[in-house]
């Protein structure tokens, strides 16, 4: 099979796909409103069911659900027949998947379901499947063929079902006001959980700040600011009755304003004092706040870095620098630096 050959294979399947998952949006109708209600409504938790491909992608379906919020587990219906039937409670919703509509071992399953009188929101293709009649909510799932050349293997309808149980999830996520803390708190131990649970202290640069002083010449600054790697100069100065106090806040400069400063002074810009250049309300935030804080601070005024301060204990005036975070920090992924 030549080269060729082999691209435009996998870009027929893809479009297929991808075509599969945009006929799902014509039928976001009422019954998918009453899904998610019937979701958002329940008392205990979601069981996925399904077997074969579609209990592989309902253990997806159900793993994505309880990661974002909504309590869900998968139940294959062969253990539901050997004991796993005593998971299920009437508070239950039991979202049932089966492609054809017709599979024999979820079929069987049902009676037992509806026995307990569980809410049964049912996946398939065929909308007068036996699986849609035993169902109160029917979810249409059909797609046009599969993507593989024999239109056999489950591909588009598999990607249609997972993709229509990631639009259940993200509903549910705005339904359940669920928020970017309440997903921190259930990923703790990842990249992305400790970045929305750790606080602007872990991460902040605290050794060798590019401190200058307000007084210091632009011939002297430029090059703390350079060493310092962060692309930017943290104008301070001591409180006069607490000599210790150097780090107090009164402004900064960035790589932006030495060069805008050099174009418009020519060579008076050496012998330029800081003070004369600097900004003098920078972008601040405290080291308690969220990392995730940060990071919306700073797209909200598309800078690259924030100067990390608390109170002064010389004066409610002065603001201390304790350090100084840039946006890379505030990545998933990036590391701690404490």
């Amino acid at each position: 099979m030549k080269d060729e050959a082999i691209i435009q294979r996998a870009t027929e399947c893809l479009e297929q796909e991808a075509a599969a998952v945009r006929s799902l949006i014509a039928r976001l109708d009422d019954s998918f409103v009453r899904a998610v209600e019937a979701i958002r409504d329940c008392k205990g938790k979601v069981v996925v069911t399904g077997v074969g491909k579609s209990g592989h992608i309902g253990s997806k379906i159900a793993a994505t659900l309880a990661s974002t919020g909504t309590p869900a587990f998968f139940l294959n219906p062969l253990d539901a027949y050997h004991g796993d039937l005593g998971m299920l409670s009437e508070q239950d919703v039991v979202l049932a998947i089966s492609y054809s509509g017709a599979t024999e071992e979820l079929l069987r399953f049902l009676p037992l379901i509806q026995a307990k009188h569980i809410t049964i929101i049912g996946m398939s293709g065929n909308p007068n499947s036996l699986l849609a009649r035993y169902s109160d909510i029917h979810l249409n799932i059909a797609v046009e063929r599969e993507a593989d050349p024999l239109n056999l293997i489950p591909t588009a309808s598999t990607t249609a079902t997972l993709a229509l149980g990631d639009a259940l999830a993200c509903a549910l996520v705005e339904a359940n006001h669920f928020q970017p803390t309440d997903f921190a708190r259930l990923h703790p131990g990842g990249d992305l959980g400790r970045k929305l649970l750790a606080k602007v202290e872990d991460v902040m640069f605290t050794q060798n700040l590019p401190f200058l002083t307000p007084e210091m010449p632009m011939s002297e600054a430029i090059e703390i600011v350079t060493n310092g790697t962060l692309g930017i100069g943290v104008v301070v100065e001591a409180v006069s009755h607490q000599p210790s106090a150097v780090s107090n806040l009164v402004g900064i400069i960035t790589d932006g304003d030495i060069r805008r400063a050099m174009l418009r002074l020519g060579q008076a810009f050496f012998a330029t004092p800081v003070s004369a250049i600097m900004s003098k309300n920078p972008k601040t935030i405290s080291k308690d706040a969220k990392i995730v804080e940060a990071g919306e601070t700073m797209n909200h005024y598309s800078i690259h870095t924030l100067i990390v301060v608390e109170p002064s204990a010389v004066s409610d005036q002065h603001s201390a620098v304790v350090g100084i975070i840039d946006s890379f920090s505030c990545l998933p992924g990036t590391r701690f630096y404490h």
